[in-house]
């Protein structure tokens, strides 16, 4: 711990929180884990805070925001398709309170989008990934109208779904934010950011969950690296090539040409797609889900009530087979079913992006876990990797020996 001043007061007390390390010494194994991943600049860097009981137990970082510069307490990324659940919380915010209702057609709030047979889908079926509207490739005419919500949404709202959402889910990559936004603002009238701050931010007394980042922020953004790829090979040009196999035909469509490289330059931090282009810190994540996990609350704030978290913890199975992704990750209500060490459960729950950042909550044990990071996957394939899986198994685990341990010491360190 850093020494006292001369008038009492400790080193870290001039420090603003965002540049104080927190380490609760329980959950030191998981620290030392997650320190060892980014030892060398060749790593990047990332940031990991935990929530237990609606306290936070660890709020740490590490390696490098860029070539130059260390990652700090206030470094933020983009982290993909993380967003899909900030997104289905706001949602969950105006389910409760009765402006939005899970199995009221969507078209009751959005009448254009009952065009073209859609007249019967229902904001659950958004939610749970069935409306058959993941496709983009050709759905404008014009590529870069695609970071356009109006546009999109309009273009969403005139389509006709994939008959195939009838039979199973199918994952909406880039549109799943887009629709959810849309829905939030026709019922309530009012913008999705000013939603977010209004319905996350400010309830939760954290800042960090950006759809457009404001410029004077954008200075604290790390960018992403490598590009996404699979062995090589494009992630643009891999959907097109196992989108041509069966069963995996919808994929194809899923992802628009020249979208990966588009979503690693600067162009998204001033869109907003709630789907894929949400940029936070860790911190802020685990708050959101610290309170999921937690019967609603974080320390005294409320974010839901504790019916909405059960009915969230539910996680029912969805289908058992999604005719995009080729696999059931069992979304509900806006989320999926968390991986923890290798094991897909529901006693889980949260959403993850490409190349491994991601948050979740663990109700049952009243635990949240976030992960946000710069470098995407590994040397194989910068789609996604193991961090977080492992670092949520070490978690688990520290958090069923604080149980049987009890209260202990919150170390807080200058960075």
């Amino acid at each position: 711990m850093p020494a006292a001043g001369t008038d009492g007061s400790r080193a870290e007390d001039a420090v603003p929180p965002a540049f104080r390390m927190l380490i609760d010494d329980r959950f030191t194994p998981v620290a030392m884990k997650f320190f060892a991943m980014f030892r060398r600049r060749g790593h990047g860097g990332a940031a990991l805070a935990v929530y237990l009981d609606g306290e936070p137990v660890l709020d740490i970082w590490g390696g490098w925001a860029d070539g130059e510069r260390r990652w700090h307490g206030d470094t933020m990324a983009l982290a993909y398709s993380t967003g899909k659940g900030v997104a289905a919380t706001v949602a969950h915010r105006l389910i409760e309170r009765g402006i939005l209702a899970v199995d009221e057609p969507v078209a009751t709030y959005w009448p254009e989008f009952a065009a073209n047979g859609k007249d019967s889908i229902t904001v659950r079926e958004v939610l749970n990934h069935r409306a058959g509207l993941q496709r983009t490739r050709g759905l404008l005419d014009d590529p870069a109208d695609m970071l356009d919500h109006d546009a999109l949404a309009a273009a969403l709202g005139a389509a006709a779904p994939d008959p195939l959402r009838l039979r199973a889910s199918g994952y909406h990559g880039l549109t799943f934010g887009t629709l959810v936004a849309e829905i939030a603002q026709r019922a309530t009238g009012r913008s999705f950011r000013e939603l977010v701050r209004t319905e996350l931010t400010e309830p939760l007394g954290q800042d960090d969950l950006w759809f457009g980042v404001p410029e004077h922020h954008r200075h604290r953004i790390a960018p992403l690296s490598p590009g996404l790829h699979v062995a090589r090979v494009p992630l643009d040009r891999l959907t097109g090539l196992t989108g041509s196999l069966r069963p995996l035909t919808s994929l194809r469509g899923v992802v628009y040409d020249g979208w990966a490289e588009m979503s690693q330059s600067d162009r998204p931090y001033a869109a907003m797609m709630p789907g894929w282009n949400g940029v936070f810190t860790a911190r802020a994540l685990a708050a959101m889900y610290g309170a999921i996990a937690n019967d609603g609350r974080i320390g005294h704030r409320r974010l839901l009530k504790p019916e909405t978290t059960r009915m969230i913890a539910r996680m029912p199975a969805n289908s058992r087979f999604d005719y995009v992704l080729g696999a059931p990750p069992h979304h509900a209500l806006g989320y999926h079913r968390g991986i923890v060490g290798a094991t897909l459960t529901r006693h889980a729950l949260g959403h993850y992006g490409i190349g491994g950042s991601g948050a979740m909550a663990m109700p049952g044990l009243g635990l949240s876990i976030a992960f946000v990071t710069n470098h995407l996957g590994n040397h194989a394939m910068s789609l996604g990797d193991a961090r977080l899986p492992m670092l949520a198994a070490a978690t688990v685990r520290a958090a069923r020996s604080a149980r049987r341990e009890g209260p202990s010491e919150l170390t807080a360190a200058a960075s």
